[in-house]
């Protein structure tokens, strides 16, 4: 099964059980990929719906201070794209949520666009998410991804107007990722301010799932955003707790991950 296919049949599924996606979000190899690893099936166990991963890089420009931070740790710790795949390819035939990769363009340029594509699909990495590579600059990935089956899952902004929403549409695989706030990840806003109206747009050009990130940190939050689209992003508060405990943080990811999806049930 392709993994465009599987992130169709996961949202298939919560669907038919009235159920809301949990997206659940790490940086690969903070504190290191063992433990990476450890969180993933964690957080799987916990009723995690995706996973998204993402790849450390030095200038990310859409993610706030704690992902920074996790990103600098990472890197300083050796990591990179192709250990992050060869982890994934670990991890796939281990856990049920399809695992979603969240990167920067310049390490996929580094790395080959169909090296990556054909590589990634073969460690069973489901989607892809590039927020700063614009949909009108996406043809060559867009190709790629497509000939391997993996989803191209693109951000739509409260800023988009509606031109630009019917070209991320056209564009899109596997969901549409709705940014919740004008700003960077893991910033306290209200973050139910125009999600409303940003969803309601989306799905006026698209039969794909719309799902909610950016500033959503606890249950409460994401029950309230939940309301309005198919579900919910949360990054930040997994990163934080990987921070501030480590490798000993696996009992506090699996708590909050268990609360977020009782929160969406």
């Amino acid at each position: 099964m392709t993994g465009e296919k599987r992130l169709e049949v996961r949202f298939n599924q919560l669907k038919q059980r009235g159920e809301k996606a949990l997206v659940t979000y790490l940086t690969a190899g903070d504190p290191d990929l063992e433990t990476t690893g450890q969180l993933v099936i964690a957080m799987d166990r916990a009723g995690a719906d995706i996973i998204e991963l993402g790849v450390p890089f030095s200038d990310p420009v859409a993610d706030g201070p704690v992902i920074q931070r996790a990103s600098n740790r990472a890197l300083s710790a050796g990591v990179n794209l192709k250990n992050i795949l060869d982890l994934v390819a670990g991890l796939s035939p281990r856990v049920n949520a399809p695992l979603v990769l969240m990167t920067y363009y310049n390490p996929l340029l580094q790395y080959g666009l169909d090296d990556f594509c054909s590589e990634g699909a073969k460690a069973g990495v489901a989607g892809v998410i590039v927020p700063d590579l614009p949909v009108e600059e996406a043809e060559t990935l867009l190709s790629y991804a497509k000939a391997q089956g993996l989803a191209f899952i693109p951000l739509a902004a409260p800023t988009s107007g509606g031109q630009r929403l019917a070209k991320i549409a056209a564009r899109a695989s596997g969901f549409i990722y709705c940014v919740t706030v004008t700003g960077i990840t893991g910033t306290v806003q209200d973050v139910t301010n125009d999600i409303g109206r940003l969803a309601k747009e989306v799905k006026g050009y698209s039969s794909l799932p719309a799902v909610a990130g950016f500033g959503i940190a606890t249950p409460e939050q994401a029950k309230s955003v939940a309301s309005f689209c198919n579900g919910v992003v949360v990054g930040s508060a997994f990163v934080k707790l990987v921070e501030e405990k480590g490798k000993d943080s696996l009992s506090d990811i699996y708590e909050l991950t268990t609360l977020l999806k009782e929160a969406l049930i």
